[in-house]
């Protein structure tokens, strides 16, 4: 089984807001997922992003890959640095 961190769109009509989730590859982008991470709240000003790094951590661990966007993200908030700390110790 593929798994990987995506993106879930929520919100109206042209006011996206983002779920960060862990999810099968095969399902739908707004489909069935495994577990919620975090939120990205792209139209707020400032943008709002909050990940729950330790379960990010562990996902990346397990295998499962980010999507551009996320890997975007988590470089932002330093998450793939700490993964890469956690791999070499």
């Amino acid at each position: 089984m593929a798994v990987k961190i995506r993106l879930r769109r929520m919100g109206a009509k042209k006011k996206p807001f983002y779920r960060i989730v862990v999810a099968d590859s095969r399902s739908p982008r707004d489909g069935r997922f495994i577990e919620e991470i975090g939120y990205y709240n792209p139209v707020s000003e400032p943008v709002e992003v909050k990940i729950d790094a330790e379960k990010a951590i562990k996902w990346l661990k397990n295998g499962a890959q980010p999507t551009d966007t996320i890997k975007d993200l988590f470089k932002k908030h330093g998450i793939l640095e700490k993964f890469e700390e956690a791999k070499k110790a």
